[in-house]
């Protein structure tokens, strides 16, 4: 009689549907990560490696721009919020009106690189001439030792965490004072893949993008900080070092005190295995 039991319940088992017999074990923990689209590759990098360890965590990762993604934090509809630039004041201030702390997590680095065309000669600009190209004050790669061509100029559109950067220390050089803003004929774009496109089939075209975003077929300026200081490459050793002058953290913001799965999946991303991926795309690790 014991025998015709046992075979019953596992008759019963094998026939159950696929998550309800132990279905403890098969239920998935699921992160909503948004945001910054400079770390959409590495963000989608990541929760590759950390899901195919733990098959129980489902991570979906979508870009849209840091200012989509802080968005979302704030009305609640994410765990993670990606940004390429710290949250503002402002923005801080509507969380907390909505009972939201936001805790802020620097989890790489990132150096915004200058890129041209190849066929460019210009390979050395200091951080006023950029500034003076991209407000309209120098139009013709000539004023710059280059060729009697105009110049074209290329931005992140306004949502992007690069583009305020950008704005703020580049084209303001750090001068919370200054106002000054993009040239109305700027040609705004929606993605750092957008800028390397645009930069690769016109021959007069400026833009910059994400360190890890450039490939070996552009050129990237050397710049110096001011007149007489050195032209510095953007790398990892040029960021750890404070050479290169456009260099920034890069960001996940949490409602609070991050718990649980997302909790340890932060942990994950500070460890040496996950910062690894961080240099293999072309970005700065936090950890050595």
């Amino acid at each position: 009689m014991l025998s015709f039991f046992l075979s019953l319940v596992l008759l019963l088992a094998a026939c159950a549907p696929a998550g309800e017999a132990g279905s403890s074990t098969v239920q998935s923990t699921y992160i909503e990560n948004k945001g910054s689209d400079t770390i959409v590759n590495l963000a989608l990098a990541w929760a590759e490696a950390y899901q195919s360890q733990n098959p129980d965590v489902r991570i979906s990762v979508t870009g849209g721009g840091s200012g989509t993604g802080i968005a979302a934090l704030l009305n609640g509809t994410v765990d993670l919020a990606n940004a390429s630039r710290a949250i503002k004041d402002e923005e801080i201030a509507e969380a907390r009106s909505q009972g939201i702390n936001p805790v802020e997590f620097v989890i790489a680095r990132d150096a915004i690189a200058v890129v041209v065309h190849p066929d460019n000669p210009v390979s050395q600009l200091t951080l006023q001439q950029i500034s003076d190209i991209y407000s309209g004050k120098i139009n013709n790669w000539s004023e710059l030792g280059g060729e009697d061509r105009p110049i074209v100029r290329l931005s992140r559109e306004t949502n992007s965490g690069t583009h305020v950067y950008f704005l703020e220390n580049v084209l303001r050089l750090g001068n919370p004072e200054d106002k000054t803003l993009f040239s109305t004929d700027t040609l705004l774009l929606p993605s750092s893949e957008g800028i390397i496109h645009e930069v690769r089939q016109n021959p007069n075209a400026i833009g910059y993008d994400g360190l890890g975003y450039v490939p070996h077929d552009l050129k990237m300026i050397a710049i110096a900080s001011a007149p007489g200081n050195d032209y510095v490459l953007p790398s990892i050793e040029t960021v750890n070092n404070l050479t290169y002058p456009i260099a920034r953290d890069l960001y996940m913001y949490t409602s609070g005190e991050p718990t649980g799965a997302t909790r340890q999946y932060l942990d994950w991303i500070f460890s040496l295995e996950a910062q690894a991926i961080v240099v293999r795309l072309g970005f700065v690790p936090v950890q050595p």
